[in-house]
């Protein structure tokens, strides 16, 4: 009777209707919200009648067309870049579609906004410019719910993830929660670049914790505000996590990205056996710099088994290039252990050495032997430098991995120029502030015959009466396609063969076989097209290791195009 009395109250009368007008509220502005279903002002008449949005929207009905004209425009309009990355990241969480169909027809003039450098920037301003979740934050403190998280159906068609502890973000070092932007952007490039269907796609931020002091006491920072966690348990994080994801989608695409040195390598050693998975930092940059060098060589007629490679910073990125490397050289016919001599890598401690101290793994394989520098002058603290290797080694290939800005000296490239004709030179740090050199100065220091591959976008260069194009040797033109490839393939395995099956691919695009004044990779808007021809070298690459089911040509590529979405506005799948 109490319960009856309570019922029927006028206090209970308004919370049931405060409760009716809320799921109706729900459901019939879900198409408004949701940014898959949102078409915004273009929701035809029919679609306005059935799904009660009239009054929501203004009376006009758009189009994609004209929904894009006035976005580009306030795109455009927006002050810096910053703004115009915020801009865009607003757009994405409120229309997918438009966000999608915005980019991927304005690709060259975004591509530096929703990537680098200005993702960079993102990066750093997360926690201020923070509007509405987009992805997984699994912070340790809620490691034991990873499962759950994992568990909600709106999930259950997740092909790619692309996950990062925000240790090491691009240049910029540790930015904690931060650190989402990179997962985010990447996966907004596999979609407009490699076709993938936005609802397959997933960023992950694993939060460990934070020794970026800016951040711990930044008031509006919105991660753990917790130093990073040891060793121990950190790895039994990832394992954890790794265990979850398996279980979850046993046949998911899992890329690392951006996590430091001293965890990268062996996350990726650990797991690549057990996953589908690479490491971007480490699998992707070196595969977009030995594609672009194997391009280089069309303009310097020096074959790789004859090159001399210097690279400026000996981690993750710059032994992951090495090791690319040496592996194409092998396969074009160079003993292995001739190979391994024509590499120079040198760190903060100076030229790696086959007794340097506290050596990694990954780096062993590239250390010289001392014998073989016994006469090169060392600086006070014993260590060869950049400056001794240009002047001994007749280097023919520089490489910078270093995110040290000016890292490539004046006098270390004239060296360079003069033992080499037209020496390849690739400053690959990101964003700009970090590239070891503006290609104006590696152009005036080389009377403008250096063939130069940046990790950042620059401007072209006037010289000596020439415009001369810089090509950004951009990730972008990689790992699209690999996950593109592998997704099609249903590869269970990323190998060695498939990630050089990928850099020959993109060497087989470069207008230099045409032209060898001609610029060394495709133009940016032809991404697409660079994705699908990647993703089907990669699949066959799959195929005859035995990592995918075989199938014939026709049916492979025909696979490929149905995974490519094309950001169109279709039927509200409510309305049948």
């Amino acid at each position: 009777m109490q319960y009856e009395q309570a019922a029927a109250s006028p206090q209970n009368d308004t919370a049931k209707a405060v409760q009716t007008h809320a799921t109706e509220a729900f459901d019939t502005r879900l198409s408004l919200l949701d940014p898959m279903l949102n078409k915004g002002t273009a929701f035809s008449e029919e679609e306005r009648d059935a799904l009660d949005l009239h009054g929501l929207l203004p009376p006009h009905v758009s189009t994609l067309e004209s929904q894009l004209a006035r976005r580009l425009a306030a795109f455009r309009s927006a002050g810096s870049d910053l703004d115009k990355y915020i801009f865009l990241r607003d757009l994405q969480d409120t229309n997918e579609t438009l966000f999608y169909a915005l980019l991927t027809r304005h690709i060259e003039e975004m591509l530096p906004i929703v990537y680098t450098p200005t993702v960079g920037l993102g990066c750093e301003q997360f926690s201020t410019i923070f509007r509405k979740p987009r992805g997984l934050f699994v912070s340790y403190p809620h490691r034991a719910r990873i499962a759950r998280m994992l568990a909600p159906s709106r999930f259950d068609h997740i092909e790619t993830i692309v996950v990062t502890d925000g240790s090491r973000i691009l240049g910029l070092g540790d930015q904690g929660a931060g650190g989402m932007g990179i997962p985010i952007g990447k996966l907004s490039l596999y979609v407009a670049c490699g076709g993938l269907h936005p609802s397959t796609t997933l960023p992950i931020f694993l939060d460990v914790g934070t020794d970026n002091e800016e951040r711990l006491n930044d008031p509006q920072y919105i991660g753990w505000r917790h130093r990073r966690i040891g060793v121990d348990d950190y790895d039994a994080f990832i394992e954890s996590f790794v265990e979850a994801v398996h279980a979850r989608w046993p046949n998911v695409l899992l890329q690392w990205e951006d996590f430091a040195q001293a965890n990268a390598n062996r996350i990726l050693a650990k797991y690549r056996d057990r996953l589908c998975t690479f490491n971007d930092d480490i699998q992707g940059t070196a595969v977009v710099a030995v594609g672009t060098l194997l391009a280089a060589i069309n303009v310097t007629g020096v074959p790789l088994t004859e090159q001399r490679i210097a690279v400026v910073g000996a981690g993750s990125a710059g032994c992951g290039i090495s090791a690319l490397l040496l592996k194409a050289m092998v396969a074009a016919g160079l003993p292995e252990g001739d190979a391994r001599r024509r590499f120079f890598l040198i760190d903060r401690d100076g030229l790696l050495l086959e007794d340097t101290p506290n050596l990694q793994s990954f780096q062993r394989p590239f250390a010289q032997a001392r014998a073989a520098v016994a006469d090169w002058t060392r600086d006070g603290e014993g260590r060869i430098g950049l400056q001794e290797v240009a002047d001994h080694a007749r280097i023919s290939v520089l490489i910078g991995v270093s995110g040290q800005g000016g890292a490539f000296t004046e006098g270390a490239v004239r060296s360079i120029a003069r033992h080499t004709r037209r020496p390849v030179i690739f400053p690959l740090s990101n964003p700009t502030t970090r590239s070891e050199a503006r290609p104006a100065d590696l152009l005036d220091w080389t009377d403008g015959l250096a063939v130069i591959g940046t990790g950042s976008p620059f401007a072209p260069v006037e010289f000596d009466g020439r415009r001369i194009a810089i090509d950004q040797t951009n990730n972008a033109y990689i790992f699209p396609g690999i996950g593109l490839g592998v997704i099609a393939a249903g590869a269970r395995r990323v190998s060695d063969d498939m990630l050089l099956a990928a850099a020959k691919a993109l060497a087989e695009l470069s207008p230099t076989l045409k032209d060898t004044n001609a610029s060394l990779l495709p133009p940016v808007d032809c991404l697409r097209g660079v994705s699908s021809a990647i993703a089907f070298a990669v699949a066959r690459q799959a195929q005859a290791e035995g990592l995918a089911e075989a199938c014939d040509e026709a049916d492979l590529r025909a696979r490929i195009e149905a995974k490519m979405w094309t950001p169109a506005y279709r039927r509200d799948p409510r309305l049948g």
